[in-house]
């Protein structure tokens, strides 16, 4: 795979009066000394006074101005003719037609902010132009073999089922700056590059966005992503070092290659989606401190000042009409899934607005739509700070998993909070106890053993529901003559008397962690 290098700079009017053979000349830039840094795009030697309507622009004109001498106003109108073609700057060799830089000239370049170079020894002007040519069709070539390559390893990583953020980062390995993906609302899909680069372009983003790609000469270059000629996402490279050009293919590479990631992908692959995961899981691991997390939430459409934090993990649905419901309901916030049957929610609400009530209503709606089984929605309490929503998300997790085996046999609340877990939680924290482990086994060790009858699922319902006969048989669909004989045959199999509570509570709780073990 190729290495990234920086680009060359683009090839200016002050590197091309640097270069050895134009030093031999004595360049003396006599006008327009503010404007050395354009970039030459082609070196022209014409001595035709009408040479502007030949030009296309950047182009650094030399001249002997033999045509020009002893007529003022032809000098003046030969300036403004090239400053109307957008050529890059004018060298004069001084000699019979102009043995000293004439102030005509001069004046006019200064008025255009026109480069007027001259050159006071005799100098050949097709060793420049050979040379100056040579270097631009070199870096012409480069910058077309950077393009094809950046579309050859993208491609490769798109038939080979890479994710979105590995594209992103071949991307922003190439380009070496910060690169960022955005909706047509500017709202953050993507980023990638050094995590600093990228949290400084991103904290002010709402604000930069709109300004990023007006004038790619400082290197924001901007690439639209659409298909049928509807535009729908937007990819930057945030100040770019190479030469615009460069920069233009190589965006446009790239945005080749993510739209069609993204037809390939299919309504499964919402990058909106997995922007919020990857927010989510990074909150979730901990592993990067919550406030340097604070540009890619505000970034990602994330109100993050002055509000109040709502963390919560569903079971029983998918991501993608979470964040339907969130809309409908007009609750501010982003839902990634963490597993395939867990996902992370994070309302943020404000300050004045009742965070149980609108948890609930949340709660409530999520219900109400059909689902495969049943829905758990786990909260933690409310946050005040942003700091503090990383725990807020564990601690949601960890109640939705300690009631999830049993959620059709247990009387959930609508939202399961860590006071309505009580024993399920405790065991849930000890489960990776060597003493816990070892009692399940133990206890659990008559059905272990031999688990073809399907007695495990049988005890751990009539647990759960209070030793209710009537329900267990109910959730099972059997008679209550086959529930008896399976029940009787569990006391057999674990030599216990399930009448007897001390002997039914060692086996629920053991039943409790082997099955917080397996999960």
């Amino acid at each position: 795979m190729t290495t990234w290098e920086p680009p060359v700079p683009a090839l200016s009017v002050r590197q091309v009066l640097a270069l050895e053979r134009v030093l031999a000349g004595e360049p003396e830039v006599v006008a327009g000394a503010g404007r050395l840094d354009r970039p030459v795009r082609w070196v022209h030697v014409a001595e035709a006074a009408d040479v502007g309507v030949m030009l296309s622009g950047g182009e650094m004109v030399l001249t002997t101005g033999v045509l020009l001498a002893g007529d003022e106003h032809k000098q003046t109108e030969y300036v403004r003719s090239l400053h109307r073609a957008e050529a890059s700057a004018v060298v004069l060799g001084l000699g019979r037609a102009f043995p000293s830089p004439p102030e005509a000239m001069r004046r006019a370049a200064e008025r255009c902010q026109l480069p007027l170079v001259v050159l006071h020894r005799p100098f050949p002007f097709a060793q420049l132009t050979e040379e100056v040519q040579s270097r631009l069709v070199r870096r012409k070539f480069a910058a077309v073999s950077l393009s094809e390559t950046v579309r050859t390893e993208l491609t490769a990583l798109i038939t080979g089922g890479a994710p979105l953020q590995r594209l992103l980062d071949e991307i922003a390995r190439h380009s070496g700056c910060p690169v960022v993906l955005t909706n047509l609302a500017h709202r953050v899909l993507g980023t990638a590059g050094e995590r600093s680069a990228v949290d400084d372009v991103l904290r002010d983003w709402e604000r930069i966005a709109r300004q990023a790609g007006r004038s790619e000469g400082d290197g924001w270059i901007r690439a639209e992503l659409g298909g049928r000629g509807e535009p729908w996402g937007r990819l930057v490279l945030c100040g770019y070092r190479g030469d615009t050009e460069t920069g233009r293919l190589l965006a446009d590479r790239a945005a080749e290659a993510l739209v069609l990631h993204r037809m390939l992908g299919g309504a499964d692959c919402s990058w909106e989606g997995q922007s919020a995961l990857s927010l989510l899981t990074d909150l979730v691991g901990g592993a990067v401190p919550a406030r340097h997390l604070l540009p890619r939430a505000r970034a990602a459409g994330l109100p993050v000042n002055r509000r109040t934090f709502v963390p919560l993990v569903v079971r029983g649905h998918r991501a993608a009409p979470l964040d339907r419901t969130l809309r409908l309901l007009g609750l501010p916030g982003i839902a990634g899934e963490l597993s395939a049957a867990a996902t992370a929610v994070l309302l943020s609400l404000a300050r004045d607005q009742d965070a149980e009530a609108l948890t609930a209503h949340f709660a409530a709606r999520l219900r109400a739509e059909p689902a495969d089984g049943p829905v758990i929605v786990a909260a933690a309490a409310a946050r005040a700070s942003f700091d503090d929503v990383p725990a807020g998300l564990r601690e949601a997790r960890h109640v939705a998993d300690a009631v999830a085996d049993d959620a059709a046999a247990l009387d959930l609340p609508p939202v399961v909070r860590l006071r309505d877990v009580h024993l399920r939680g405790l065991v849930r924290l000890l489960r990776d106890d060597p003493q816990v482990q070892s009692f399940a086994e133990r206890e659990l060790a008559g059905l272990l053993r031999d688990p073809g009858e399907d007695l495990l699922p049988v005890l751990r319902t009539y647990l759960a529901t209070g030793r209710n006969k009537s329900r267990t048989a109910q959730l099972h669909h059997v008679s209550r003559p086959a529930l008896y004989r399976r029940l009787e045959a569990i006391q057999i199999r674990l030599g216990v008397d399930l009448d007897d509570f001390e002997q039914a509570a060692s086996l629920h709780i053991a039943l409790l962690a082997h099955d917080a073990q397996q999960r």
